[in-house]
């Protein structure tokens, strides 16, 4: 019979058990993502996909208006990959150095649309329409900090409307609160992005597709300051690849 000295087993089990858990813990990695309100039901979707093919890895979703996601990260705040709803707050944070331009790609487009409360009697054939008394509230995205606020305010200026419509803006944070302001009928009419007007067929009714001087369409680039760089200009590769294209057609976006 053979005996074994499991007092000398035991101690190199443990051992490798730790150097695999350290390993293990080397390879894995929290991403942070931080995108753009519009995009939120599609990131939801799509970070499960980007962690299945990324074992080990956990990414963490971070939504917000486009300009205000632009200022945490120029303060400082965690984020390896920022997806902005327009080109313009891109080009800033490229100006910052705040991104690494060479991986920064244009990966859906969107459309600006105006909706009204689905119970509403009145409802705009026209922009200019928005002008008349019966639309005293009108939900819009503050111009400086929310990318759909942007254009519409490009939008009303290119009409000269901006000085009429100003005063009964009822300003949002983010394309999501204005669409509830709407949804909730707090407000006539609201300027929103197809894709969130999508989201509540059974509140809110588009009531009219507003064409933009410029094609509505959001960048995504690796953060330059990302603890995880390879790992951010991989998620930058997987959005504009087939699988990740599919899901945000899916859920109402175009291709750039």
């Amino acid at each position: 019979m053979r005996f074994y000295d499991l007092s000398r087993c035991v101690p190199r089990a443990v051992a490798w058990l730790l150097a695999s858990s350290i390993s293990l813990a080397a390879h894995a990695a929290d991403l942070t993502v931080s995108a753009a309100s519009s995009l939120t039901n599609a990131f939801r979707e799509l970070a499960p996909l980007f962690e299945a093919t990324h074992p080990g890895n956990k990414v963490l979703l971070n939504f917000g208006a486009s300009g205000a996601l632009l200022q945490q990260i120029a303060k400082g705040a965690p984020a390896d990959v920022f997806a902005s709803a327009d080109l313009l707050t891109m080009n800033l944070a490229q100006q910052q150095q705040l991104i690494v331009p060479a991986a920064r790609r244009n990966f859906v487009s969107n459309t600006l649309v105006v909706v009204v409360p689905v119970a509403a009697t009145n409802t705009p054939r026209v922009v200019g329409d928005l002008a008349q008394p019966a639309y005293a509230r009108i939900a819009i995205g503050l111009p400086a900090s929310v990318s759909v606020g942007r254009y519409t305010q490009g939008v009303l200026e290119a009409a000269n409307l901006w000085a009429a419509i100003r005063p009964k803006m009822i300003s949002a944070n983010n394309v999501r609160q204005a669409l509830d302001y709407v949804a909730r009928a707090e407000v006539d009419a609201g300027f929103v992005f197809g894709t969130d007007a999508a989201l509540m067929p059974d509140k809110v009714r588009v009531a009219l597709v507003v064409p933009t001087a410029t094609p509505i369409l959001y960048p995504v680039a690796p953060v330059a300051a990302s603890a995880q760089p390879e790992l951010a200009r991989r998620f930058v590769a997987f959005l504009v690849a087939a699988p990740a294209q599919a899901v945000l057609a899916k859920h109402g976006f175009g291709r750039p």
